[in-house]
């Protein structure tokens, strides 16, 4: 029996204009908006929609990014478009628990709000991150081990693609390491902290104050979570992962293989871009994955799709 799974991007995909249309012809989505703007007291459709820095700052990156996903999300939902399961790339996991229904949107945007502050606030200078192109995962495990100071991998994307994350000073000592050692190409990214390292360990604790405060409930379709690409079904580990997914490797090729094994064999990506869809092509090139950026793309999707 065919399963679907919606998937949700994350931090990286975002640029001015994403979710606009949605928000123009569809009252649900603008209706998301409102309420992530009066959660959180910032205008996030000027925000989204119009030209500006902050965008890209993480503290209101994210806040961008998961409001576009839930906007688009709930007009997916409301022309009839169900998914078995879900997960999300990091902020993306976010959007899976919107899809997932574990807490209210009150509280998810509030608690994205506190994310953002505390990864961007947790280590403000001196931190990197660096794509890692065509090279064993186990290999670059070792020379992150083996490399002095605080380095480690923070994204298992698809084959062939890894992020390296820590200290600036490490990763750098580590992609020396890495390219004398045959990685086909390094790429150092444009972020504003070292995302999913041992150096946020801080903004975790901080987040599992806040998720204290929070009533989760059983997800209504299970989400693969990024620490340990396991199927989350019940709310008691919710928090827990959570709080360490801020500090932990976002292990994005292991959850979609934990779907597959699931019988998932759909995947609609949800937001900005297409990162998602691009790293499904190298993990399972059997798998069909479409995906929902603007009000044109849902059509189509209604068109072939019957889930």
């Amino acid at each position: 029996m065919s399963k679907t799974a919606f998937i949700f991007p994350g931090q990286g995909a975002q640029y001015v204009g994403m979710g606009k249309d949605f928000y123009e012809q569809y009252p649900v989505a603008k209706e998301v908006f409102e309420l992530a703007s009066k959660v959180t007291g910032i205008d996030v459709a000027k925000l989204c929609f119009e030209e500006n820095e902050d965008i890209n700052i993480t503290e209101y990156t994210q806040l961008a990014m998961l409001t576009t996903e839930v906007a688009i999300l709930k007009v997916a939902e409301q022309k009839g478009l169900k998914a078995d399961c879900a997960a999300g790339l990091s902020l993306g996991e976010y959007g899976a628990l919107a899809a997932s229904e574990v807490m209210e949107l009150v509280d998810l945007f509030a608690l994205i709000r506190k994310r953002g502050i505390y990864m961007q606030e947790a280590y403000p200078v001196g931190g990197a991150m660096t794509a890692v192109l065509g090279m064993d995962a186990t290999v670059i495990e070792k020379i992150c081990e083996e490399t002095d100071g605080i380095v480690s991998i923070a994204n298992y994307n698809c084959p062939g693609q890894i992020v390296i994350t820590g200290e600036q000073a490490a990763v750098e000592r580590a992609m020396e390491a890495l390219k004398e050692a045959g990685a086909r190409k390094c790429i150092p990214l444009k972020v504003s902290g070292p995302f999913h390292s041992a150096l946020l360990a801080q903004a975790g604790e901080k987040l599992a104050a806040e998720l204290a405060g929070i009533t989760v409930k059983d997800p209504v379709i299970p989400y693969a979570c990024n620490v340990e690409a396991t199927m989350v079904t019940k709310a008691d580990r919710v928090k827990e992962l959570l709080s360490k997914q801020v500090c932990a490797s976002v292990r994005w090729q292991q959850c979609i293989e934990t779907m597959r094994a699931e019988g998932v064999d759909t995947f609609i990506e949800i937001g900005p871009g297409k990162t998602l869809t691009g790293f499904n092509r190298k993990i399972d090139k059997e798998i069909k994955t479409y995906n929902i950026e603007t009000v044109e793309d849902l059509e189509k999707i209604m068109e072939v799709t019957t889930c």
